[in-house]
């Protein structure tokens, strides 16, 4: 059973093609099951798309659900379409996202935090006039988020969860374990998986989303594992599948999941 969660389309501004096209590279890929995640619009702003090229128009959210739901029709019994949606996470608009979701059947949810204090994760500028304190500070709040995330009971998965090292390679090195065992640990409690990531390699730090250090830190604390390819182009889809669950095997992993109708079926590995 292969299985793809994370996959974009056109419509977020910095992805390629259309949804069709990623369903198509899944079958070639030879998956059973894609879930289409792209982009949640920025439902909390007054602006119906305040950045085009990040996320889609709130006003053509519907369109992507009825897309979705009309491809999963098209291709049933060649390939399990799931419905999706990569959610960021904001604390303090949790309820607003939420509302908009629940008129929707979602197959699963992935939350990812894609800004802290109102940057962007992947700007390198953030770093430049911090000291060593201050870095490992914005770490720590970092996982605070990833955990509140968990805890907040919104999703299903959670996207990417040292995104932040994607073009800051010494991330990684940061010392602020004990916040990375915390955050591990609410994952764990709140019963959502993590995905192995496989976009980390077209970033500046390569390999995948998380470390090895933090998936073995993962299965100690018992924490599920799913896989996302996050494929910004069809050639994407399923990217590294094998490897990943050669990796996890070794770890010590028995198995990983994918989500139908917000429930966990689970896949030997």
């Amino acid at each position: 059973m292969k299985f793809d969660l994370h996959t974009h389309h056109f419509r977020c501004g910095h992805a390629d093609d259309d949804i069709e096209a990623y369903i198509q590279a899944g079958i070639n890929a030879g998956l059973n099951v894609i879930g289409i995640s792209d982009h949640s619009p920025y439902f909390a702003s007054s602006e119906d798309q305040p950045s085009p090229g990040i996320a889609m128009a709130k006003s053509d959210f519907v369109n992507y659900i009825k897309e979705v739901l009309r491809l999963k029709a098209k291709y049933e019994g060649q390939i399990d379409v799931l419905l999706g949606v990569e959610s960021d996470f904001f604390p303090e608009h949790a309820k607003v996202y939420g509302d908009v979701y629940a008129q929707y059947p979602f197959d699963y949810i992935i939350g990812s935090v894609h800004k802290t204090r109102g940057v962007s994760i992947f700007n390198r500028n953030r770093w430049k006039k911090l000291n060593e304190a201050q870095k490992i500070d914005e770490k720590r709040h970092y996982y605070d988020l990833i955990g509140q995330s968990a805890r907040s009971g919104m999703f299903q998965i959670l996207g990417h969860i040292d995104a932040m090292k994607g073009y800051y390679p010494a991330f990684s090195a940061l010392s602020a374990d004990d916040a990375i065992d915390d955050c591990l640990k609410s994952i764990a409690d709140s019963g959502v998986s993590i995905e192995i990531n496989t976009s980390g390699k077209t970033k500046d730090v390569g390999g995948w989303y998380p470390s090895d250090a933090i998936l073995e830190r993962a299965h100690h604390f018992g924490v599920t594992v799913t896989f996302g390819s996050d494929a910004h182009k069809p050639s994407r889809v399923g990217d590294d599948w094998a490897l990943v669950a050669k990796r996890l095997k070794e770890i010590g992993f028995s198995e990983w999941f994918y989500y139908k109708n917000k429930k966990p079926v689970s896949v030997p590995l």
